[in-house]
C-alpha cells in the first residue's frame, strides 16, 4: 500500500509539460515575438505602431476569433466569417447612404443580418447534420456575392450621414482607439459567457462528447445553432468596424480573414477536436497573428507572401498542438 501512495505521490509532482505548453504556449510565442520584434526593428515598440497593430487586429482576425473559439469548441468550422464582414462593411455603408437610416439603426441591421448569416448556416448543420466545412462554405460564396451585388463591385462612401461612425473609427478613450475597446470588450463577455455560464459550459461539453451531452436530455441542436449565430453576428460587427476606419464599405474586405481567424484560435491553443479551448489565449492568438502581419510590413514582405507564411504557422501551431496532445496522453 505504501509502494503504491508513493507511486501516486510522484505521479503529482511530476511536472506535466504537455498541460504547461498548452496553457502557457502562446503566451511564450507572443512575448517571443515582443522580443524578436525589437531587435529587428527599433519602430515596433513605439506607441504608433503599436496602436496600429491594435487597430489592424480589432477589425480583422481580433473579434471575429470569438464567434470562430465558440464553433471551434463545438467541433464546427465556420469559413464564411471573412465573406460575413465583407457583407457587414457593405451593408453599413449602403445604409447609411442610400437608405436614410441613422448610424444606430444601420449598425443594429447590419449586426442583425450577421446573425441571419450565421443562422443559415447554423441551422442546416445542426438540423439537418450537414458538415459544417461545407455549409459555411456555401455560405462564403453566397455572403461575398451579396456584397458584390450590392456594392455592384464599387467602394461605397459613407458620406456625411456617417460621421458618427467615422468618429468611431478614428476616436480615442483612455488613450485607445474606441474600436480597440470594443474589441476587448467582445473578448471580456466571451470569457465570461465561456467560463461562468451554462451556455459556456455545455458548447465545451458538446465539443468533448456530443452523445454523452445529448443522452442527459440538453437540446444540442440548438446550442449548435446559437455558436453559428454569434460567430455571423460579430463576424458582421468586424465589417462595420472595417467601414469606420476607411470611411467607405468594400467588397474586398475580409478576402482570407478566415485563414488568419482560425489561426488565431488555433495559435491559442484551442483543438479543432472541440472541447478546448479559452478566451485569452485566443485573444492571445489573435495579437501574435497582428504582429506576425505588422513584423512583415516592416520587414517590406510583399501580402501576397504573407498568405503563404500564415499558412506556415497554422500548420506549425497544430503540429505543435499535436505533439503537446501526444506527450499529455
Amino acid at each position: 500500500m505504501t509502494a503504491v501512495t508513493e507511486a501516486v505521490a510522484q505521479e503529482k509532482r511530476r511536472f506535466d509539460f504537455a498541460g504547461f505548453i498548452q496553457r502557457f504556449g502562446t503566451l511564450g510565442i507572443f512575448l517571443a515575438l515582443v522580443v524578436a520584434a525589437s531587435i529587428w526593428s527599433p519602430s515596433f515598440l513605439t506607441k504608433p505602431n503599436i496602436l496600429n497593430v491594435l487597430r489592424q487586429v480589432a477589425s480583422g482576425a481580433g473579434i471575429m476569433a470569438v464567434g470562430m473559439l465558440y464553433v471551434i469548441l463545438t467541433r464546427g468550422i465556420d469559413l464564411s466569417v471573412g465573406s460575413v464582414a465583407s457583407l457587414g462593411c457593405v451593408l453599413s455603408a449602403y445604409f447609411i447612404a442610400f437608405s436614410g437610416y441613422g448610424v444606430a439603426t444601420s449598425v443594429a441591421l447590419v449586426i442583425v443580418s450577421g446573425a441571419v448569416c450565421g443562422l443559415v448556416t447554423g441551422a442546416f448543420v445542426a438540423y439537418l447534420r450537414l458538415p459544417s466545412f461545407v455549409m459555411s462554405l456555401a455560405m462564403m460564396a453566397i455572403a461575398r456575392g451579396l456584397s458584390l451585388i450590392i456594392s455592384a463591385g464599387r467602394p461605397i462612401p459613407i458620406g456625411d450621414g456617417g460621421d458618427a461612425l467615422a468618429d468611431f473609427g478614428s476616436g480615442f478613450f483612455l488613450g485607445l482607439p474606441e474600436p480597440v475597446i470594443l474589441m476587448f470588450a467582445v473578448f471580456l463577455a466571451g470569457g465570461v459567457v465561456l467560463n461562468f455560464t451554462r451556455f459556456g459550459r455545455i458548447i465545451k461539453a458538446i465539443g468533448s462528447n456530443e452523445e454523452a451531452v445529448r443522452l442527459s436530455g440538453i437540446a444540442v441542436p440548438r446550442y449548435v445553432l446559437a455558436v453559428y449565430v454569434i460567430s455571423g453576428a460579430l463576424a458582421a460587427v468586424a465589417g462595420i468596424i472595417s467601414t469606420s476606419r476607411t470611411g467607405v464599405g468594400s467588397a474586398q474586405v475580409g478576402v482570407g480573414a478566415e485563414l488568419n481567424v482560425i489561426a488565431a484560435v488555433v495559435i491559442g491553443g484551442a483543438s479543432l477536436m472541440g472541447g478546448r479551448g479559452g478566451v485569452i489565449n485566443t485573444l492571445l492568438g489573435a495579437l501574435v497573428m497582428g504582429m506576425i502581419a505588422n513584423i512583415m510590413n516592416l520587414a517590406g514582405v510583399p501580402g501576397y507572401h504573407q498568405q503563404v507564411y500564415m499558412g506556415l504557422i497554422i500548420v506549425i501551431a497544430m503540429l505543435i498542438q499535436y505533439s503537446a496532445g501526444s506527450l499529455k496522453r
